[in-house]
């Protein structure tokens, strides 16, 4: 099996992340070229910016907002020029997606780490590069494998728990997945871990049943672990665009989503979705995946985010 750490040389993350965020930038880059190349800051300037924007998939709301925080800039700034307004834009962009130490106080204390989400967003690999990530930050990590539903969930996370070098708890196909959870959290008492990763089953918002299976398992861990700093993240497809929005809403009605994970934007060119769910959720992005290898999840940075997105 291959040791987590021992993972080939390859370019540095933003290398990686300006690579895998191509498609996106490309696409923008065509559609913002029109806009800074208008003659004057009017109203064609400002619409050719906002279908760049929406094509992008940062949503009318987002993109909205952003245009008028631009607007206030440029007033104040007295810029006269559509090429000088870019550096300003990202500015009010990454303002947008600014996130505070505290947003990661999970990876400092005792903790459960519940990861939702609906199938195929890449879950169960997140949970085991979080779990290397954290391993390699000299964490003691316990994954429970409560994706009791889908026949190879198991399989799965067992090989990443083996790549990341943690512990995993198991139960039956088709077992109660609180049930794993009560068991994975005595043994991550009994083993002092500071950090117990919570894979869940892929929930479809339109599922009530799932949805109540969801708040069984919030029950357990309030009950078993009330000492235990509880964290959900959230995980979206970045390559679903605004369905990625919608699925968010939705789990937010149900579930107090605390982070976002935006998977799979090595392979979009609707990588503004990431400023759209931020924006309207007022949740925090708070890692991102480029790349299918143990180490290709990472702490979200706005500042590297948007200047791999706008070139």
């Amino acid at each position: 099996m291959a040791d987590a750490y021992n993972t080939e040389k390859k370019p540095g993350f933003f290398g990686r992340l300006f690579a895998g965020l191509r498609k996106s930038r490309n696409s923008l880059q065509e559609n913002l070229d029109e806009a800074f190349g208008c003659d004057t800051i009017d109203d064609e300037f400002y619409e050719c910016l906002e279908e760049a924007l929406v094509a992008s998939d940062m949503g009318i709301e987002t993109t909205e907002t952003i245009i008028e925080n631009l607007k206030d800039l440029i007033s104040d700034m007295e810029i006269t020029k559509p090429s000088d307004c870019k550096r300003y834009m990202c500015d009010c962009i990454k303002q947008q997606m600014r996130t505070n130490e505290t947003d990661y106080d999970f990876e400092k204390k005792k903790s459960v780490v519940l990861v939702i989400g609906v199938n195929g967003v890449g879950k169960t690999t997140t949970v085991g590069k979080l779990a290397a990530k954290m391993r390699n930050k000299g964490k003691k990590v316990v994954i429970a494998a409560a994706d009791t539903f889908r026949a190879a969930a198991l399989e799965q996370l067992t090989v990443w728990a083996e790549r990341a070098g943690v512990d995993l708890i198991s139960g039956q196909e088709g077992q109660d997945p609180s049930s794993v959870v009560y068991d994975a959290i005595q043994a991550a008492r009994a083993r002092n871990a500071d950090m117990l990763l919570v894979d869940t089953a892929g929930r479809l918002h339109n599922k009530k049943n799932l949805m109540n299976e969801l708040g069984k398992i919030y029950r357990i861990i309030g009950r078993e672990y009330p000492e235990a700093y509880l964290e959900t993240l959230l995980v979206l497809d970045g390559t679903t665009g605004q369905n990625a929005l919608a699925q968010a809403q939705s789990f937010a009605e149900v579930a107090d989503v605390t982070g976002l994970i935006i998977t799979k934007l090595d392979g979009t060119a609707k990588g503004g979705i990431a400023v759209a769910v931020q924006s309207e959720l007022e949740t925090p992005v708070k890692y991102i995946g480029v790349g299918e290898q143990i180490d290709d999840l990472q702490k979200f940075d706005p500042n590297s985010f948007v200047d791999a997105l706008f070139g």
